[in-house]
């Protein structure tokens, strides 16, 4: 699957009204910490991938997210699996080096095919992203439009196209 995303800051007390009154349903509440994971042997800034622990009540998840497609929103292979015992020991043991580590609070929604986070990130701020996830790269256009589409009819404004990570260390650099 491609996951089809854009991300805007936005007042998510806002949104989150307007969430409701759409008729999204409120999934959960969660805290998540992402650690971010640079390979020992090529920089995953230059090849624009990201290696991603998180961590959550649920358990932990590890993900690997491809290069980025091009396009209007953030469209990428991601692919994930729970996993049990301590996966960033094992990553450091690999020679994968840890970059960063992203904190927030997240809700997510359900609205139609859409996820929706409502997301307050340590360090950055509130934003929310507006998620579709297609089989092909065929269906990509149409789910920009479709987030597009959403983000108006909840009064979001302009799109933010880097990611957490980005913005974190883009944040400790300047």
């Amino acid at each position: 699957m491609l996951e089809v995303e854009a991300k805007y800051r936005a007042d998510v007390s806002k949104v989150r009204e307007a969430l409701v009154s759409l008729g999204a349903v409120l999934l959960e509440s969660v805290e998540e910490v992402d650690a971010y994971f640079n390979h020992p042997c090529r920089d995953f800034a230059s090849t624009d991938e990201a290696l991603r622990v998180r961590r959550s009540r649920k358990g932990v998840e590890v993900s690997y997210k491809g290069p980025r497609m091009g396009g209007g929103a953030k469209t990428r292979l991601e692919l994930t699996a729970s996993a049990d015992g301590d996966v960033e020991a094992i990553l450091a043991a690999l020679g994968f080096r840890k970059v960063a580590e992203v904190k927030k609070r997240r809700e997510y929604y359900s609205y139609k095919s859409f996820t929706i986070s409502l997301d307050e990130v340590e360090g950055l701020g509130q934003f929310v992203e507006i998620e579709l996830l297609v089989s092909s790269k065929d269906l990509v256009p149409e789910a920009e439009r479709a987030i597009e589409g959403l983000a108006k009819e909840l009064g979001l404004g302009e799109r933010v196209d880097a990611t957490y990570l980005e913005l974190l260390l883009g944040r400790r650099l300047g």
